[in-house]
């Protein structure tokens, strides 16, 4: 499937049609591998408690933040996406309640120019607002309350509007729009930015071609002989978490059959195959985008990868006694949520994720 077929105008109506399909054909597909995975005890004990954790650090105005009150819109959105991966949504699920409170927050901080977040509280905003697309599609995609979907609609309409004006010229976009910094580029924000458009355009959001046409050809360009990624069109050398970052950026965008994606799966399994012993700050950046990678690819290698990983996961939060992890600089909510969505990958309730 080419990226010109993905973004080909079709109406908000058969978008929808298209997406409730898919997530239909996609859970009879997985309901044998999805099963097999749930019910395992120990990762359920360990999502369920996860979940809870993530449910009683939100705000009463509806936001998580990392530490020291940092990036309200960003956690707000990668919390809000693992309780959809639970299956609840704003209208059922035990979740229900934090998501509504979530997609209000949200909401409330789209500006007049479409960004969501708020550039004198979100330090690099586009992280919020690439995220806070990709949560809020994936709201919008089981919304039943007519007003909400009216409102949602309206956001993100406006949010892709923004994010293609904040494409920088080289094709990816930085920790700020193009229009505060034009010379500045990152891989790490430019897939954020491509799923969230992809989220959208599932939704039935138009998304302009020229900014995916763009922004692949800017993985492209950022691609090393070796398979590796680097940081920024200006190099920075090849990136394991930034290289997993754009295969599943590429896959987002129906890039499949690319011709960089064997380089940078094979750069990925040598650098990312073993899970154990995290020397990185970014270590759960990096599995967060390859377990999306790998599940999509499915087979052996999908499943020895899972157990593996699943294996650490769970390890790693037996080490606490709240249920959450955390590992990293950035804050427990973040490392939580990621983990949280790895760990419910298979559960195949989100279409942004499914294969």
């Amino acid at each position: 499937m080419s990226h010109r077929k993905w973004i080909q105008p079709m109406t908000a109506a058969m978008a929808r049609a298209i997406c409730l399909c898919a997530m239909c054909l996609c859970t009879m597909c997985l309901c044998d591998v999805a099963c097999a995975n749930s019910n395992d005890p120990e990762v359920r004990r360990v999502v369920d408690r996860g979940l809870e954790w993530l449910a009683s650090r939100q705000s009463k105005i509806g936001h998580w933040t990392a530490n020291s009150g940092q990036y309200p819109t960003a956690m707000t959105a990668m919390a809000g996406v693992a309780m959809l991966a639970e299956g609840s949504t704003t209208m059922q699920g035990k979740y229900a309640p934090n998501i509504c409170r979530a997609v209000d927050y949200l909401t409330s901080r789209s500006r007049s120019n479409g960004l969501i977040g708020d550039p004198t509280t979100d330090n690099r905003y586009t992280y919020g607002h690439g995220f806070s697309m990709l949560f809020l599609s994936q709201v919008l995609g089981e919304e039943e309350d007519a007003d909400r979907r009216e409102e949602l609609i309206d956001v993100l309409t406006r949010a892709v509007v923004f994010t293609g004006r904040a494409q920088t010229e080289a094709g990816g976009w930085g920790y700020v729009s193009a229009m505060d910094r034009p010379d500045f580029d990152e891989g790490s924000t430019t897939i954020t930015q491509v799923q969230g458009l992809r989220g959208c355009r599932n939704a039935g959001i138009p998304v302009p071609r020229e900014i995916i046409d763009r922004a692949i050809k800017y993985i492209h360009d950022c691609s090393l002989e070796d398979g590796g990624v680097q940081y920024s069109s200006k190099g920075g050398g090849g990136r394991p978490p930034i290289t997993a970052a754009a295969v599943a950026c590429l896959y987002n965008a129906g890039q499949y059959d690319d011709q960089f994606v064997p380089k940078q799966l094979e750069y990925c399994r040598k650098t990312l195959g073993n899970v154990s012993g995290q020397t990185s700050n970014h270590w759960h950046y990096a599995h967060y985008y390859y377990s999306q990678v790998l599940y999509r690819e499915g087979g052996q290698a999908w499943e020895t990868y899972r157990d593996s990983l699943y294996k650490q996961l769970v390890a790693d939060a037996k080490k606490s006694s709240d249920g959450s992890w955390d590992q990293g600089y950035i804050g427990p909510v973040y490392t939580t949520s990621i983990n949280l969505t790895i760990l419910q990958l298979e559960d195949a309730a989100l279409p942004i994720y499914q294969r």
